[in-house]
């Protein structure tokens, strides 16, 4: 069944659409909400929307469920706000409790009173009503005496009350009339004339309330007072709103307090749009703006043109030098008062004592010349590598065949010695009549079967050997990796690359990716007018790089462009500034780290130890 829901009730419903979906879930989900405020707006029916869903939901059979719960909800909307009562074939469960239902048929019959009503029946009500005052006032002025009985035959106490509390009462009472009177919500009767009897000018019922200030007649009964309902359609909606917002922030505070994941301080957000109030600007703010980018375009242009005269005299080269390593480090490097290999022979902590003169000890020193002992080299391998041997063409075929000749000469002895049958002759279509003579002239047609289908069989048993041999996808992705890998536990060649820029994102993504297919770790610094590319691997790992940096992509078709038109534009270029070999990996998987200054570049790469290689690629720029 579908509903005919409008695109603003729609979105008056989003935030408990939202709610019961986290509440079926366990966790908040936007796509279905979506979904489902699309196939309500649509009018589409249950089955429909629940095709849409089972797509977006890991459990397709709920899909079924969660639209049940989401008809419910928008159905309860329509009949919150347009007031209809809906009748179905079944019941339907719905997120609201039996308070509610009472509520709203309350409200209907009252609304259906209000229309019965006529005039007549309102002026006999106000006279009820002022009758019920009266008779309320005379009871009030009476003392109760002895022991009144309940409806139940239980004995009830006598309530005692001073004259004074039933002046105060009575005084409350009036003002609460005339102030109904004079807002015009209570129409006053239209006085009796003195010609008519005292009979037929009857005096309205008196206004008796009990202890808890309910509304009661003379017999004790409660009394149901006519509540004023508003007319504008306006109002009618703002009321059943608030009534339907209230109703379901308690059913969801209590269901809340029932979830064990859940926070009070956080609220939802209302769909009522505030109102945009106009901001103005204070005088003279865009004025003092515009004083603002005059003076940093003074400052930039003096900026350039102190830094021409210094390109031009050479001296910008050298505090760009002087800046590569900061001042701590400077300091931190000091020269030793000796070294330690002289600690042996010297007699004090220095090498000259405070006259002058260097001591060291004689006893230490002789004729005899000591020869250290020879250490291996962290990078020569453990074990002895041999050069392989390789064959000639001709040594390749004598080898192979003595080898077919070996094994030849096996299978004859087995068939001499009866371990194996002896094979049929090898009969092709040339050798036919030559092997089998008088059969081949007998019946041709059956012996040319009879070789074609041998034929056939050697055929299939070279094709299966073939396949039995040849590797399988996963044994191929792994020949293909183990080729790649190389083993760098004794040194690993290190490769550092300078490019002007690398703005191009096709570029960017050769350089990772070319990487991360020959298993090679390192980092990509991209800073102003020098971007440093760092790779780690074996030596066939940078070989295929070095390639791929420095011929396959072509730099050339790059323009750099400039912020002074003035200046020439240039293309872009990409250097090998340093390789070399590091005792162990320095980086893991490449990555891509953007860096504002040359300070925070270098600091990036201190934080692995390499801050080195930062100063050369910087020192490459500077003397470029």
């Amino acid at each position: 069944m579908a509903l005919s829901i409008s695109r603003k009730e729609v979105e008056d419903i989003k935030p408990y659409l939202e709610k019961t979906v986290s509440k079926f879930l366990g966790f908040r989900e936007p796509s279905l909400v979506t979904t489902l405020m699309h196939c309500l707006s649509s009018g589409y029916d249950k089955y429909k929307t629940a095709d849409k869903l089972r797509s977006s939901l890991l459990d397709p059979g709920k899909a079924l469920s969660l639209t049940d719960k989401a008809f419910d909800l928008a159905k309860g909307m329509t009949m919150k706000v347009n007031n209809v009562p809906v009748t179905t074939k079944r019941t339907i469960k719905t997120e609201y409790d039996e308070n509610n239902i009472k509520r709203k048929k309350e409200d209907d019959t009252t609304v259906v009173k209000e229309e019965a009503l006529s005039m007549g029946q309102i002026k006999d009500m106000m006279l009820n009503a002022q009758k019920m005052i009266e008779e309320r006032k005379k009871a009030l002025s009476i003392p109760s005496s002895g022991v009144q009985k309940n409806t139940n035959g239980k004995d009830k106490k006598p309530q005692i009350t001073t004259d004074f509390e039933k002046q105060a009462k009575i005084a409350q009472l009036q003002a609460q009339i005339q102030k109904k009177l004079a807002t015009g919500i209570i129409k006053t009767v239209p006085s009796v004339p003195k010609t008519m009897s005292s009979s037929s000018a009857e005096k309205p019922t008196p206004l008796i309330l009990d202890s808890e200030g309910r509304t009661i007649d003379i017999t004790g009964k409660e009394v149901q007072l006519t509540q004023v309902i508003p007319t504008l359609k306006a109002n009618i909606r703002a009321k059943k709103r608030e009534e339907f917002k209230q109703t379901f922030s308690e059913k969801s505070n209590e269901d809340s307090s029932e979830l064990k994941f859940f926070d009070p301080r956080l609220t939802l957000k209302t769909n009522i749009r505030t109102k945009r109030s106009l901001k103005f600007h204070e005088p003279g703010k865009f004025q003092q703006i515009a004083d603002r980018l005059r003076m940093k375009a003074q400052l930039e242009k003096l900026q350039n043109e102190i830094s021409q005269i210094a390109r031009k005299t050479g001296i910008s080269s050298v505090t760009k030098m002087a800046l590569l390593v900061p001042k701590e480090e400077q300091l931190t490097e000091h020269c030793p008062d000796f070294e330690w290999w002289d600690s042996v022979i010297l007699d004090g902590a220095s090498y000259l004592n405070e006259a002058g003169e260097v001591q060291f000890k004689r006893s230490s020193i002789s004729h005899l010349v000591e020869h250290p002992l020879q250490m291996r080299p962290p990078t020569d391998p453990l074990k002895p590598v041999f050069m392989p041997v390789f064959l000639t063409k001709k040594e390749r075929k004598k080898l192979r065949r003595q080898n077919r000749r070996e094994t030849w000469k096996e299978e004859q002895e087995k068939i001499r010695l009866g371990l194996e049958p002896p094979a049929e002759p090898k009969l092709r279509i040339s050798n036919l009549m030559r092997v089998l003579g008088t059969e081949a002239v007998q019946d041709p047609t059956k012996m040319e079967s009879h070789v074609r289908a041998q034929m056939a069989k050697r055929q299939k048993a070279h094709e299966e050997a073939n396949a039995s041999r040849r590797l399988n996808p996963e044994q191929r992705r792994d020949k293909k990796m183990r080729k790649l890998q190389e083993d760098t536990t004794l040194g690993v060649n290190i490769a550092i690359y300078r490019i002007k820029d690398l703005g191009n994102p096709s570029k960017k993504y050769k350089i990772e990716t070319n990487s991360k297919q020959l298993f090679m770790t390192g980092c990509v610094i991209l800073c102003k007018d020098c971007n440093v590319v760092i790779v780690e691997g074996g030596p066939k790992q940078q070989k295929k790089y070095k390639r791929l940096m420095l011929h396959r992509m072509k730099w050339e078709d790059d323009v750099i462009k400039t912020k002074d038109e003035s200046e020439p534009k240039s293309n872009n270029k990409c250097s090998l500034v340093w390789e070399g070999m590091s005792k162990q990996r320095n980086f893991g998987e490449i990555k891509f780290k953007v860096c504002a200054s040359e300070k925070l570049a270098r600091e990036q790469l201190k934080k692995h130890g390499v801050e080195h290689y930062w100063d050369l690629a910087y020192s490459d720029l500077i003397m470029d």
